[in-house]
């Protein structure tokens, strides 16, 4: 899952909302470096990721991606994820998805001593409105473009737009029967 479904999974108080950001960008042990509710997120978004990556549904997903982009096939679902829910947002969440992201660009705006590589990236989050830009399927472009430039073989990126719009009904069928499981595991994991 990217940023949008760890965000919509992880709870909507300001400590739960950044720590399902910071679970991106915070590697190892927890050890009392974050206030105890973003610990609890970040720990609740590595057990959504590690959900995610076992669950048979989403290994069906990945085998419908070439062999040439295998790969990277996981940061190319989980990108095409994130816009089937904002495009879905209304059947998965109660409240509209501006005012959601709203909310969140506001609490990211607000907290002063984010990780570093998120404290650099915040901004362009908030004034390019990221998550709802998921929201159009040809933002993917971009986003995959800036994923690339990260990589250490970015070629193998290239064509994942093409292979999206051609997979782009099963791939939503995918995500259709495995995002409501996933927000059962993220419900009852969060109260554990």
């Amino acid at each position: 899952m990217n940023y949008l479904a760890h965000l919509h999974l992880g709870g909507q108080r300001p400590e739960q909302l950044l720590g399902s950001l910071y679970g991106d960008f915070v590697k190892g042990r927890l050890q009392g470096q974050f206030a105890p509710q973003i610990e609890a997120a970040i720990q609740l978004h590595r057990r959504i990721d590690v959900f995610t990556d076992r669950h048979p549904l989403v290994d069906t997903a990945l085998g419908r991606f070439s062999q040439t982009r295998r790969r990277y096939a996981g940061i190319v679902l989980d990108v095409f994820f994130d816009h089937c829910l904002a495009r879905d947002w209304t059947l998965y969440a109660d409240q509209p998805l501006e005012q959601f992201t709203a909310d969140v660009y506001r609490v990211l705006s607000s907290e002063r001593q984010l990780p570093e590589r998120l404290a650099q990236i915040a901004p362009h989050m908030v004034a390019n409105d990221w998550l709802g830009s998921y929201l159009q399927f040809e933002v993917l472009e971009q986003v995959l473009r800036g994923i690339s430039r990260r990589l250490t073989r970015p070629e193998e990126l290239a064509g994942a737009m093409q292979e999206l719009r051609r997979l782009y009904e099963p791939l939503s069928e995918d995500f259709r029967l495995f995002y409501p499981q996933l927000q059962e595991f993220a419900q009852t994991s969060a109260t554990q």
